[in-house]
């Protein structure tokens, strides 16, 4: 009996927290002392910021894993590097959550336990804005980005703008995509659905701090065209390959195969 418990152990999947970052240097110490509370390993990407945000991190040294360059390269390409070192450190799913304190850390344990219950589905945190002031830029950008994930993969998932979410690393470790920035995580779940994965939506709380203290840095012209290419592009490529890979794959679950 002993023995079996050990082998279970050995093979239980590992679980780490992944969080990029930029220029967050009100918020980021807050979010990295509540994770670290809560018992999680902790891999921190830091994405060239300016604002003293690298200098707050530095001081936490081996408490966590800092990942960091001098130059920004975007949302999507952080979350790559973290995925990499993540895999590198030996660890099968990571949680991300952002740095700017809208996430509430005790739901880590949701996705993470949704995520055992589903071995190998994307857990995406719906955040529930009952009661919570959004801003307008950004409720509009959630609705856009719903309605061509629906148009790409056939599916509909009621936040997929929310960076709260649990990855299979073994999938994303070796996924290529073609963006690097804010609009990455939404390529991230379209090409998830075209691989046949599941993706599955988790209610989570969500905090927006009042309007003079927010820190946003979605530049609504330029990120919102960005994000308008980005689906032209996976448009052309859903009728090449998404539509025939979701088929294919949805034959092959029938049969039991995948």
């Amino acid at each position: 009996m002993l023995f079996m418990k050990m082998r279970s152990d050995i093979q239980a999947p590992r679980y780490c927290v992944i969080m990029p970052t930029y220029e967050n240097a009100g918020t980021v110490c807050a979010v990295v002392d509540s994770v670290l509370e809560a018992g999680y390993h902790l891999i921190v990407v830091s994405d060239g910021p300016h604002d003293g945000t690298a200098e707050l991190l530095e001081e936490y040294g081996d408490r966590i894993t800092l990942v960091a360059y001098p130059v920004n390269k975007g949302k999507g390409h952080a979350l790559a590097a973290g995925f990499s070192k993540a895999l590198e450190e030996g660890y099968d799913y990571a949680v991300t959550i952002d740095s700017d304190g809208q996430h509430d850390v005790s739901d880590i344990g949701r996705l993470m336990e949704e995520s055992r219950r589903h071995p190998g589905a994307v857990i995406v945190g719906r955040r529930m804005m009952a009661g919570v002031e959004r801003p307008a830029s950004s409720s509009f950008a959630n609705s856009f980005a719903n309605f061509w994930f629906a148009v790409h993969t056939f599916r509909a998932l009621p936040d997929t703008q929310s960076g709260f979410r649990c990855y299979p690393l073994g999938c994303y470790g070796r996924m290529k995509l073609c963006t690097s920035r804010y609009e990455a995580e939404l390529e991230m779940l379209v090409r998830a659905a075209w691989k046949g994965m599941d993706i599955i939506s988790v209610p989570v709380s969500v905090y927006y701090p009042p309007e003079s203290e927010r820190v946003s840095h979605f530049r609504k012209g330029r990120d919102f065209m960005r994000i308008s290419l980005l689906n032209t592009v996976l448009t052309f490529m859903a009728v090449l390959y998404g539509y025939p890979s979701m088929a294919w794959h949805g034959i092959m679950k029938t049969k039991g195969r995948v």
